[in-house]
């Protein structure tokens, strides 16, 4: 059983009509219910938003989840600093995690990679082409080549993080932009998994090769194993001859 918590910051769903209309629960209700529809009875998936009491990040919640989910835009301030630190210790003895969209500035993601993470955007509800370059890649398995988002929030290059250690997808966009729109990291014990598609103005987590990418990528972050233990170095026994 892979534990799973999708974490939505749940504020434009509160302030904007047009994001209330395509996802009148949360963001995080959708991805929900599209990770149950692939994942069955893999997974036990639950939720949590900014508002709820530590963002619904304790240390218990923590320890009781394989993979997180984080969605984010207009509240990652918001965040408490100890909550990411919390988040942080997790990924790193082990928790996978998934960054999803505009949680490329989250203060989590900033943290795990080291740098700013910007990138350019334009938001103009222009096609969006998703080209797997790792076709043999767990995350790319039944994906469409290319898979195609009709409207989507332009992202583009220079996307300012580190090398990933694989590069799966890489998308196009009508006004000619290229963005490495999926990529994965490991950051101590935890695995990372960055996906750009999922601009709340669109309704893009509706989208059935959406909600197969996010299962796909939480099948791959599952750590396989339930102990959580940050790295640690010892130093060997000195030895003579």
């Amino acid at each position: 059983m892979i534990r799973v918590l999708v974490w939505n910051e749940g504020e434009h769903e509160r302030v904007d009509a047009s994001v209330q209309a395509i996802y009148p629960d949360g963001m995080h209700t959708v991805i929900a219910d599209g990770l149950r529809e692939h994942l069955g009875d893999e997974v036990e998936v639950r939720t949590a938003t900014l508002r709820d009491p530590e963002h619904g990040l304790s240390e218990e919640a923590l320890a009781a989840t394989d993979v997180l989910l984080w969605w984010g835009h207009m509240a990652h301030d918001a965040v408490d600093d100890a909550v990411v630190e919390r988040v942080h210790r997790h990924v790193l003895s082990g928790m996978g995690i998934l960054v999803l969209h505009s949680a490329h500035f989250s203060k989590i993601f900033i943290r795990l990679m080291g740098t700013t993470c910007s990138l350019a955007w334009r938001n103009d509800g222009e096609q969006e082409l998703v080209w797997t370059v790792a076709p043999g890649h767990p995350i790319a398995e039944g994906i469409e080549q290319p898979l195609r988002i009709e409207r989507q929030e332009m992202y583009g290059e220079f996307f300012d993080v580190p090398a990933p250690d694989e590069l799966v997808f890489v998308s196009s966009f009508s006004g000619g932009e290229v963005f490495r729109s999926g990529m994965t990291y490991r950051r101590g014990r935890g695995r990372v998994f960055y996906f750009s598609p999922g601009d709340q103005e669109y309704p893009v987590y509706h989208h059935p090769q959406i909600r197969r990418v996010l299962a796909n990528g939480v099948r791959w972050a599952h750590p396989g194993d339930s102990a959580r233990v940050l790295p640690t170095v010892t130093n060997p026994p000195r030895t003579h001859a």
